[in-house]
C-alpha cells in the first residue's frame, strides 16, 4: 500500500517523512542508500516533475532486492503522479509515501486516484499534549497560548504574541486561501472570505446552507445561493481548513441530515482569521476537544436527545436536548460535554441532563475548564478537568 500523508498544509507532513521517520528508519538498521529521498520543489529536481524521469530515476536507485523506502515530498508537482506510485508500487521490494503541499493533493478525493492502493495517514497540527511540554511556561500559560495562537507547529518558534499572529494571518491569506481560490478558480474572492468569517465567528454553532444565505443577505446584503455556499464549505473541507459534525439523534439511532457543526482543524488560524477579536474561550475549548477526539482517531457527531418532560404548569412537553459530543471508534463509543464551569449545583444538572436521558451504557464524561478532581457520580458520569482530559491520551477508558 502506498502511504499517502495528508493533512493541512504546515503541519509537518514533510518533517514527518524526511526527518522523523528517516531517522527512524536507520535506527532500524536501513542503510542510507535504500531510502531513497526526492524532494520535487526542490530545483535541482525540476526534470523529475516529469512522470517517465521521475520513474525511471527511482527505479534505476533499486540494485538489490532487499526492502527500499521511497519518499516523494510534494507529488502534485509531478503530472500523471498516480500513475506514477501505481507503477512504483508494482515492484515489489518498494515502500512507497508520497506527502503534498497544496489544495490539489490534499482534497479527499486524492485518495480515489490510487485505485484502492493506498493508506491513508492523516496529520493534524500538534495537539496540546504535543504543545505543552515544549512551551516554557505553566500548563496553564500553555493553555492560553494554546487556545489563542493554536497548534501550527512553527508557532512555537516564533518570539513573541505579535509575531505568531503575523504568522498566522500571513498563512491563511498567502498560502490558504489562495491555494483554495485558483485550484478552484474562484473568481469572488470576497465572498469567500466572508463565509469564513462567518464560520469562524459561530464555530461550534448549528447552522447550514439555507441559514447561511440568510446571514449573507441580512449582514452583507450580498445573495448567494445555498448551493454556491455549499461548494465554498466543500472547499474548505477538502483543504483540511474545516471539519464538520453531522448530528444523531441518539434513541431514534439515525443522522439528522441539517444543522450540523463546522469546526476549525486550528483554533489559531480561526482565531487569526477574525483578528484575534472573538477568544470566548468556551467555544474553542469546544473545538480543541473536538480536534483532539480527530486525533485520537474516533469519529465524531453531535448527539441530540428527544425526551418528554413535565414543565411547571404540569402539561408533558417534547423537549430536544443536545450532547456535544458522540465520540466512535470501533466498538467504543462516549458522549461528551464541554463546560466552562461547573459554578453551582444547577449548572451541574444542566450538563448531566442530557447524558442521563440516553438509554445505553456507554460512558459519559463532563469536561470541565475548572482543575478539579476526577470522579464518577451515581449514575456512571465522569466529571474531569479539561487538563486531565487533553494530557492524558486514555482518559476516556479512565475508571
Amino acid at each position: 500500500m502506498a502511504k499517502v500523508i495528508t493533512g493541512i498544509r504546515r503541519c509537518g507532513k514533510s518533517y514527518l517523512l524526511s526527518v522523523l521517520y528517516k531517522n527512524y528508519l536507520h535506527a532500524q538498521g536501513v542503510p542510507n542508500s535504500h531510502v531513497i529521498e526526492v524532494d520535487l520543489d526542490s530545483i535541482e529536481n525540476k526534470e523529475l516533475r516529469d512522470p517517465m524521469m521521475l520513474y525511471s530515476h527511482v527505479k534505476k536507485r533499486v540494485t538489490d532486492d532487499k526492502p527500499y523506502y521511497v519518499f516523494l515530498d510534494e507529488i502534485q508537482l509531478v503530472g500523471d503522479f498516480a500513475d506514477v506510485v501505481n507503477g512504483l508500487m508494482r515492484i515489489s521490494n518498494l515502500d512507497v509515501y508520497v506527502t503534498g503541499s497544496n489544495s490539489r493533493f490534499l482534497s479527499t478525493d486524492i485518495l480515489t486516484e490510487f485505485r484502492g492502493r493506498d493508506d491513508e495517514v492523516r496529520m493534524y497540527p500538534l495537539s496540546f499534549s504535543e504543545y505543552a511540554p515544549a512551551h516554557n511556561g505553566s500548563t496553564d500559560a500553555a493553555w492560553n497560548d494554546y487556545y489563542t495562537f493554536g497548534g501550527m507547529p512553527l508557532i512555537l518558534s516564533r518570539e513573541n504574541d505579535e509575531m505568531k499572529a503575523q504568522y498566522l494571518a500571513t498563512l491563511f491569506d498567502t498560502v490558504y486561501l489562495r491555494d483554495i481560490c485558483d485550484r478552484n478558480d474562484i473568481r469572488h474572492v470576497d465572498e469567500l472570505e466572508i463565509l469564513i468569517n462567518v464560520l469562524a465567528s459561530s464555530v461550534g454553532s448549528l447552522t447550514n446552507p439555507s441559514k447561511l444565505q440568510r446571514t449573507f443577505k441580512s449582514t452583507q446584503n450580498k445573495h448567494i445561493t445555498d448551493k454556491t455556499i455549499k461548494t465554498y464549505i466543500d472547499y474548505l473541507e477538502e483543504a483540511f481548513l474545516v471539519e464538520n459534525a453531522l448530528r444523531f439523534d441518539v434513541k431514534g439511532r439515525k443522522y439528522i441530515d441539517t444543522p450540523l457543526k463546522y469546526y476549525f482543524v486550528d483554533v489559531g488560524l480561526r482565531n487569526a482569521r477574525l483578528g484575534f477579536r472573538q477568544q470566548e474561550e468556551s467555544y474553542i475549548m469546544e473545538n480543541v476537544i473536538f480536534n483532539e477526539l480527530k486525533v485520537r482517531g474516533y469519529s465524531v457527531d453531535v448527539g441530540v436527545v428527544d425526551t418528554t418532560e413535565t414543565n411547571t404548569e404540569g402539561k408533558r412537553q417534547k423537549k430536544r436536548l443536545e450532547v456535544d459530543f458522540i465520540a466512535r471508534k470501533g466498538n467504543d463509543q462516549c458522549y461528551i460535554q464541554s463546560t466552562l464551569s461547573l459554578s453551582s449545583p444547577q449548572k451541574l444538572e444542566q450538563e448531566r441532563r442530557s447524558l442521563i436521558k440516553i438509554p445505553d451504557s456507554f460512558r459519559k464524561t463532563i469536561v470541565v475548564r475548572d482543575s478539579i478532581k476526577m470522579k464518577r457520580d451515581d449514575d456512571g458520569i465522569v466529571t474531569m478537568g479539561l487538563f486531565d482530559f487533553l494530557l492524558n491520551q486514555d482518559s476516556l477508558s479512565v475508571d
